[in-house]
């Protein structure tokens, strides 16, 4: 399982219409083989900025099954006018997991 992590800097004023777009848009990610989960969350400093997590079967299902689909391109059109800067997206493989 590979973790994508991607900070994502709304443009000022933007976030209630970027949540309402992320809100149609979860579903076709969702749609995605190799997906397994994500999380959008807040950040409680920098009112404009949110963390993206989703959780995958590989870097390959996130970079090649996701990126290169159609469903893709639809996903760009719903949110990435909302970014500014573009966000860097990484990748992350477990190496711990506490419970608890």
């Amino acid at each position: 399982m590979i973790l994508e992590v991607a900070v994502l800097d709304v443009r000022a004023g933007e976030g209630p219409r970027f949540e309402r777009a992320f809100e149609q848009a979860q579903s076709i990610i969702a749609s995605m083989p190799g997906y397994q989960r994500h999380e959008l969350r807040r950040c409680l400093e920098v009112a404009s900025r949110y963390l993206l997590l989703v959780w995958w079967d590989s870097r390959e299902a996130h970079t090649v099954g996701f990126r290169g689909s159609p469903e893709y391109q639809r996903w760009k059109a719903l949110l990435h006018h909302y970014y500014d800067p573009f966000p860097s997206v990484e990748h992350y493989a477990p190496l711990f997991e506490g419970s608890g």
